[in-house]
């Protein structure tokens, strides 16, 4: 059975995690590694999720990644070896074919998700491809985002819930957008890292991460969500991209065996 579809039958939430970026390669084997495991155990499908590269730094001192040849082969490696699906951002149309290589899940980052040339030629390659709503962006808007990538033919479509620019320095999530994401009939994926931002504090993005697992449960608890993707690092306060929003590689257990409570709810 393809990915796309094992997704569609799945009974729990399934589960995009990892790393922003790619750092070395003995970090990221080591946390692929925890999360693979610690998913199994529990049943739950797990997309392993890290960045080559992030085009969208807020300083230009800001740690953009591996880059794409060291990056994709380090995710490369970590399918191999575990076994696992990818899902990678990209950025730009001429970074596609070679990411497609690798991952099975090609990202458009919030930022870019009305780039009408980046979202076709994603869904040109027939990989799943998971659309970030922009934090500007009204949640029925992701429809026209999705009808861009159907216009190829592909309807492996993920869509994701990652927050709304509230003021300045500021994301806030209404949960009223899981039922409107719903409504395109594509699975429904909620970024609880990346909606506990706060964007450009400084020359860095803040965070506030101790709230993470509360809106991953609240969220499941609405009945509309499909997948939970959160960033996590075995040691956050010394990451090279978004250290102050990722999740600690050690918490995560806990905080699978707490979403797989709620998730059960909706079966009785």
């Amino acid at each position: 059975m393809d990915l796309f579809n094992e997704i569609r039958e799945q009974k729990n939430f399934f589960l995009i995690a990892g790393p922003c970026v790619v750092e070395d390669e003995d970090l990221m084997l080591q946390t692929a590694e925890k999360l693979v495991s610690e998913a199994a155990k529990r049943d739950i499908l797990f997309i392993f999720k890290s960045s080559y590269k992030k085009a969208n730094r807020s300083s230009i001192e800001s740690f953009a990644g591996a880059g794409m040849q060291e990056g994709l082969a380090i995710l490369h490696k970590i399918k191999q070896k575990f076994s696992v699906p990818i899902l990678t951002d990209i950025h730009e149309c001429n970074e596609i074919e070679a990411a497609a290589e690798v991952a099975d899940v090609l990202q458009i980052p919030a930022f870019l998700s009305r780039q009408t040339e980046l979202l076709v030629s994603a869904g040109k390659t027939n990989r799943i491809v998971n659309i970030k709503k922009g934090q500007f962006m009204a949640p029925e808007d992701i429809q026209l985002a999705c009808e861009k990538v159907n216009s190829t033919g592909n309807m492996q479509i993920f869509v994701t819930e990652r927050g709304s620019c509230f003021g300045y320095h500021n994301l806030v999530v209404d949960f009223r957008s899981f039922a409107i994401l719903r409504s395109t009939q594509f699975p429904v994926v909620f970024d609880i890292t990346h909606s506990l931002q706060k964007p450009t504090i400084g020359q860095t993005s803040g965070g506030s991460p101790e709230y993470a697992p509360m809106l991953a449960k609240a969220a499941l608890a609405t009945g509309m969500v499909d997948g939970i993707f959160l960033e996590t690092h075995p040691n956050p306060a010394q990451a090279l991209s978004d250290a102050s929003s990722m999740l600690p590689l050690h918490t995560i257990p806990r905080l699978l065996d707490d979403l797989l409570k709620i998730s059960s709810l909706k079966e009785n």
